[in-house]
């Protein structure tokens, strides 16, 4: 079992409060993804759940029992750093025992379950070795091994492939998302990267100042943003943004399109100049100032043949204008 419900949640940091209030229900076995921009109180919020951070107000129960008060080690919980924190005079296997060797198991249980980890993570013919002979993606998935042998209630993970580069994080996260397949345990995943919160989550949590924006599957958050922060911080590139006159057409104070919903041909409403364009293969980005002097990011098909100063006409696909009010909020 891995239900992880909060009420009412604060965290306060002296006079200044870091997680104003929240309420939030993680069933058993979803992988959830925390995902804002730095300092929205993401990484805060996984440590009051770990119990790494006292709570200054509310609860936070564990299988419908009360752990708010309960030390880390009582929580049932596993966390997987940023850093790999891995012993380096240990070997791979040592280093996954450890844990369990300071919880007093036996060492035949122990070797158990560090084989059935490594056969997992597929670090079977690593485990004689020390950190220092491994890569970053095979240390880090000896840190999830040492998460593993202790058969948690939920596994807590705190931005853990920021440290790699760009193609072992694609790797890792195929990984961890199999993992989680696998296992079927309760996962929480702290990011910045929306990309990963997009691919790997089952429910996103959007963070914004300690508060919630929105929870929800990855296309729901995709398709139905309620508000211009969600709107903006989901999607890659971000969703374009027009206000004024234009908006005001669509009986709205802001409408949102997102680069990918835009057409290019004669006869869009909407009449510019290319700047910049990015050639990526697959897709082209392209920078277009439009006559009445916002900008609009377009992702056209790789083989686009436009370049800097043509002229160009976009018209949005339909139904893909996204509405919002003055505050914000999302139109109906």
């Amino acid at each position: 079992m891995g239900q992880i419900q909060l009420t009412q949640v604060r965290k306060s940091f002296g006079e200044v409060d870091v997680i104003p209030g929240i309420d939030l229900m993680i069933e058993d076995g979803e992988f959830v993804v925390f995902v804002g921009p730095s300092g929205c109180g993401k990484s805060t919020l996984l440590r009051l759940i770990a119990g790494l951070e006292d709570t200054t107000s509310g609860t936070i129960a564990i299988d419908g029992k009360d752990a708010t008060h309960l030390p880390p080690a009582k929580r049932g919980l596993a966390m997987v750093f940023q850093s790999y924190a891995l012993y380096p005079h240990m070997t791979v296997r040592k280093n996954i025992a450890f844990p369990l060797k300071m919880a007093g198991m036996s060492e035949t249980e122990q070797a158990a379950r560090v084989e059935r980890a490594a056969k997992v993570l597929n670090l079977t013919s690593y485990l004689d070795r020390r950190p220092g002979q491994l890569s970053g993606g095979q240390r880090q998935r000896v840190a999830i091994g040492r998460a593993i042998v202790r058969e948690p209630a939920a596994f807590l993970f705190d931005e853990p492939l920021s440290n790699l580069d760009a193609a072992l994080r694609v790797g890792m996260r195929q990984e961890i998302t199999e993992l989680h397949q696998s296992l079927k345990t309760t996962m929480i995943y702290v990011t910045h990267d929306q990309v990963e919160a997009m691919t790997m989550a089952d429910k996103i949590v959007v963070l914004n100042a300690g508060r919630i924006e929105q929870v929800g599957s990855p296309l729901d958050l995709y398709h139905r943003p309620q508000n211009l922060f969600v709107a903006g911080f989901i999607g890659s590139p971000k969703m374009n943004f027009l206000a004024g006159a234009e908006a005001a057409k669509h009986g709205a104070a802001t409408i949102g399109i997102r680069p990918e919903h835009l057409e290019i041909g004669a006869g869009g409403p909407w009449q510019g100049t290319v700047g910049l364009s990015e050639h990526l293969g697959s897709d082209t980005f392209l920078k277009v100032a439009l006559d009445t002097g916002e900008t609009l990011t377009v992702r056209a098909g790789g083989e686009v043949a436009l370049r800097h100063g043509d002229s160009i006409a976009l018209a949005p696909q339909v139904g893909k204008i996204h509405r919002f009010d003055a505050s914000g909020k999302a139109l109906a």
